[in-house]
């Protein structure tokens, strides 16, 4: 197990913490804050034991100068003050004299928050890259380092791991519960073990697939995920999306756990990929010329709640439809309600399903919403995390 923020002595001394504030902003307006406030609990902490703070964070990602438009942490520096009630210096630079002034005037129970540490991906790719000495600039401005940003934990970034390199490091409370919560909950699952699996892209997510397949008693399936299997089995979807890729794959999969999978059998489709237009229904063996599912329907909710009723566990990862879409939010929703209803123990693997669980009214209503999609389908693959690897042991 790795160390924890209880295991340092870090009373009076100054900590970075890695923070995964990376919250959706709109025209300086943060439309959900859940990330900001999951990392409340270990940034209080150090307050409670007189540190100086230092928060580091990425927003979105910067490929070029106009990419930095619109990704400044400073909307978030507001927000995260209204809900410390304490005021919180935001720093416009991810290094340098200002930088550097701001930290050695800090005071016991001051927090600085540094400018998106992205900013340094342009033009060099420091921060993405792992840049060694970028790495010892800000392990330089700290005494230990404190990885709670479970959601980039999978990357290996000069803010997390070229941190923990140089200077003594633990885990916070956020990545503390999601690596119990994954772990413990899904390495031995309570049967019958019900994966539910959406979004659009399946080559992400192919290996866990096949990892989760071998211990669940079912996979439920839909989104463009569904799309790809459906056509795996020579169904005709007609403009619906798929992945020409991984469709060899999905046939030896359906092969191999043919018992196992359990696909849609109607759902919502148009025309075109938005929202606010016209919607018809259709059975997947007959979806119209010219359109494309993008939810299911009815008939396939009353399936997939069928195995969720007697099911003791339950991972969801992906939106079953284009939930962001108002006329495509019906499967998504209906499945958060049923969740809700059984009495599984519901585990939301992050990302675009933990959005939608929150969006609709779900966020303290199951077990465990992750704060981080990739990293999580990482760590249930088995794979290592770099910035959990680097960190300590106990």
């Amino acid at each position: 197990m790795k160390k924890t923020i209880r295991d340092l002595d870090i009373d009076g001394k100054t900590l970075i913490i890695r923070c995964d504030l990376n919250v959706p902003i709109k025209d300086g307006v943060i439309s959900d804050d859940n990330r900001i406030r999951e990392s409340l609990k270990t940034i209080n902490y150090a307050l409670d034991h007189n540190c100086k703070i230092i928060i580091l964070s990425h927003l979105g990602r910067i490929k070029s100068e106009e990419d930095k438009k619109g990704k400044s942490l400073l909307p978030v520096a507001i927000r995260l003050e209204e809900l410390l009630g304490k005021k919180v210096l935001f720093v416009n630079e991810t290094r340098g004299s200002v930088l550097e002034e701001a930290v050695s005037n800090m005071n016991n129970k001051d927090i600085v928050l540094v400018e998106n540490t992205r900013y340094e991906d342009y033009p060099d790719n420091k921060e993405s890259g792992c840049d060694i000495e970028l790495g010892k600039y800000w392990s330089s401005l700290a005494d230990v380092f404190v990885n709670d940003a479970f959601g980039t934990s999978h990357r290996k970034h000069a803010s997390n791991v070229g941190i923990a390199k140089n200077i003594p490091s633990c885990i916070g409370f956020l990545v503390e519960k999601e690596l119990l919560m994954l772990k413990e909950s899904l390495d031995t699952p309570k049967c019958p073990y019900i994966v539910i699996m959406g979004g659009a892209k399946i080559n992400d997510k192919i290996k866990v697939i096949d990892k989760l397949l071998k211990k669940a008693d079912y996979l439920l399936v839909g989104g463009g995920i569904a799309n790809t299997f459906l056509t795996a089995l020579g169904y005709d979807l007609k403009k619906s999306i798929y992945d020409e890729d991984s469709i060899e794959y999905c046939k030896n999969v359906i092969k191999k756990y043919k018992d196992k999978i359990v696909l849609p059998v109607d759902g919502y489709c148009s025309s075109e990929y938005k929202d606010g237009i016209e919607v018809d229904y259709c059975k997947l063996d007959n979806v119209l010329d010219g359109k494309m599912v993008l939810d299911i329907g009815k008939e396939s909710i009353e399936l997939f709640s069928n195995y969720i009723k007697d099911a003791k566990t339950v991972f969801w990862n992906g939106p079953v439809g284009v939930s962001e879409f108002k006329n495509f939010e019906y499967g998504t929703k209906k499945l958060c309600e049923i969740l809700d209803k059984s009495n599984a123990k519901v585990i939301v693997g992050g990302g675009d399903s933990a959005a939608a669980a929150i969006k609709f009214g779900y966020k303290n209503k199951f077990d465990h919403i992750s704060t981080g999609g990739g990293a999580s389908l990482e760590l249930i693959e088995g794979k290592a995390l770099p910035a959990i690897d680097i960190i300590e042991d106990k």
